[in-house]
């Protein structure tokens, strides 16, 4: 069987059901949007019996239990359960159901985005004169139904009565698809016209009241994702929608509010608005979680409610097919029962929480920096199995040792729904069982000292990570002397730059694919990069040690350099290629000792297809 229909139905017989309650809208399609020109230009199609395009409308019932909510500008006086629900079409049945049902202006906007309220005419006169003129007929005026010019000075247009409709002769179109009562007034205000009029209603209003619009009807029996992928195929000139939003609709038709829960909302008490924080705004207080999405939390639900069920089928002597995959992937997320939800968002929210903490402990400050967002996923999920434990020794090692293979690795880019899963599977087994294999990341990570010749920008997560361990071990400005890690990374404008200045760089013949690697660049303060300037590294070097406020002796600045991993002699000899191949190795080195591997000594890194290796923009 067919898992949707298609057929076609009377415009009439559609909005009559929109306006009753039995078509609504889901929770998750947002609002009405279109503007003053879209309208004028829909009612034009109509009227010239061009097609509008389709409507595709979702069957309620079944797993598709959805909030609902009715077209904007309907008001319905009693609860009514939707039978049908629009996926696609919002903006065009929105429009008309307005224009063509509602005794109140419609508010849209102008070219501008600017909101106006409007109600529409047809010129009749003009719209005789044939469909070429039909444009032109159809008008769109103010609420006070008056069309002006002249910053409103001037009134060139106004049908604020029935009477001066029936004088200038312009229809109103909430009267298109039931007339009598304009025709009876037509009839005693000037029956002479009633004969063109005859000719306006057969030509125009008949293509509206007997026009039809072909209807696809998904079944209710169709599963939550073939309904969220549907909607993103068919609205793709939209923002694509998310689990999240999908699965708000399904917990609002259980009372349920998950979008307040996330963003947080407002209540009244003792007659004021008190703010609720939401989950959001928990996480957003800590710099380095202000990125996490919510289809990121909802990820960790399903990564920790299936692992739980996995564990119970485990200890229950379930096999095979039995045992319940732990997964993070699209159709598992939007499977989650709120009952799910709500057992695991708090434990969550302190898993996230915890890995904040892991991220300061391993150098990071800013989110600038974060190598990968997806990557706090799995770890906050891993930090609610572990509780405190994370923070033991052999745990934290085992932690620590995964996050840099990933970062190093790059592994966290791009798709990573399928790695989530896996990796807190085995990071829990590796850590609960010492002879259990490496986690999958540890296994797959891989890194080329030849990558660091490509590391041209922050883009790249081993850019970051490499910076982060710059800093955190505590490489110290050239011009403060005092630790990175100690200064205010704002207040002195702490940033990378180049260690041999670019211009020496390119004045000297190194190739800019070389100087600006990050080999030849480091942390520094502004104070520093200004003296650096275009000098070379002998003459700049000299400069800050004689500086009046710093005052190093030559001791004092080598112990200075070789804190960010740079030999003084050669830097101080201007030999570029001596200093770069050695600051390389000592760079291979700190990252072997994070990733706990060996790294890979090839003379060329191949640079990757998808674009990862920059160009310089620092």
């Amino acid at each position: 069987m067919s898992n949707f229909d298609s057929t076609r139905t009377r415009l009439t017989n559609l909005l009559d059901e929109i306006t009753d309650g039995r078509i609504q809208l889901p929770d998750f399609q947002r609002g009405w949007v279109w503007d003053d020109s879209h309208i004028r230009s829909l009612l034009v199609s109509i009227a010239r019996d061009f097609p509008i395009g389709s409507i595709m409308l979702l069957e309620t019932g079944g797993e598709n239990r959805y909030q609902s909510q009715p077209v904007e500008g309907v008001k319905l006086t009693n609860h009514v359960e939707a039978e049908r629900l629009i996926l696609d079409g919002q903006q065009r049945l929105t429009a008309l159901t307005q224009v063509l049902r509602s005794t109140q202006p419609v508010k849209t906007q102008d070219a501008q985005k600017r909101v106006i309220e409007r109600f529409y005419y047809i010129d009749i006169e003009a719209a005789l004169l044939g469909s070429n003129r039909i444009e032109d007929a159809v008008i769109g005026v103010d609420a006070s139904k008056t069309i002006k010019r002249n910053f409103g000075r001037e009134i060139v247009l106004d049908l604020g009565t029935q009477e001066q409709e029936y004088e200038r002769f312009y229809f109103p179109c909430n009267q298109i698809l039931n007339s009598d009562q304009w025709e009876e007034g037509l009839m005693d205000y000037d029956q002479t016209k009633l004969k063109p009029y005859m000719e306006f209603r057969r030509e125009i209003l008949n293509r509206f009241r007997l026009y039809d619009i072909p209807i696809i009807e998904l079944k209710k029996d169709n599963s939550k994702e073939a309904v969220c992928l549907v909607f993103e195929k068919v609205n793709t000139g939209g923002v694509p929608l998310s689990p999240f939003e999908l699965i708000t609709a399904i917990y609002a038709a259980d009372g349920f509010r998950l979008r307040d829960d996330w963003f947080g909302y407002y209540k009244e008490e003792n007659g004021k608005k008190k703010r609720v924080d939401g989950r959001k705004d928990v996480l957003a207080a800590k710099p380095l979680l202000s990125t996490v999405q919510a289809t990121d939390f909802l990820q960790g639900i399903s990564l920790l409610h299936t692992y739980s069920q996995r564990q119970d089928n485990l200890r229950a002597g379930s096999t095979g097919r039995d045992v319940t995959t732990v997964s993070a992937k699209r159709d598992q997320v939007l499977a989650l029962p709120l009952d799910a939800y709500k057992r695991w968002a708090d434990s969550l929210t302190s898993g996230f929480l915890a890995a904040d903490k892991f991220l300061h402990m391993e150098g990071f400050r800013s989110p600038d920096y974060l190598p990968y967002r997806t990557q706090l996923t799995p770890l906050a999920a891993v930090m609610v199995q572990l509780g405190e434990r994370w923070l033991e020794p052999v745990p934290y090692a085992k932690l620590a040792k995964w996050f840099w293979c990933g970062v190093f690795g790059e592994l966290y880019g791009g798709a990573v729904e399928t790695r989530i899963a896996l990796d807190m599977q085995d990071l829990l087994n590796r850590i609960n069982q010492p002879a259990a294999p490496e986690p999958t990341t540890v296994v797959d990570a891989g890194f080329q000292s030849s990558r660091l010749d490509t590391m041209r920008t922050r883009t790249s997560a081993a850019y970051r990570g490499l910076y982060v361990l710059l800093v955190r071990e505590g490489c110290k400005d050239f011009f403060w002397k005092a630790k990175m890690s100690d200064l205010d990374h704002r207040e002195n404008a702490i940033d990378i730059h180049h260690i041999f200045p670019r211009a020496w760089c390119t004045k000297n013949n190194i190739p800019d694919r070389t100087a600006n690697s990050i080999i030849n660049k480091t942390p520094v303060s502004y104070k520093a990069n200004r003296m650096i300037g275009s000098q070379p590294p002998s003459k700049y070097l000299e400069q800050l040690r004689n500086h009046a406020q710093v005052q190093l002796t030559t001791v004092e600045q080598d112990e200075i350099l070789r804190s960010h991993l740079i030999d003084p002699e050669s830097l101080r000899a201007d030999d570029f290629y001596r200093f770069y191949e050695q600051r390389k190795k000592d760079l291979v080195r700190i990252i072997e000792k994070e990733m706990g591997k060996t790294v890979i000594d090839v003379g060329t890194f191949e640079e990757p297809a998808n674009g990862d290796v920059e160009e310089d923009s620092e």
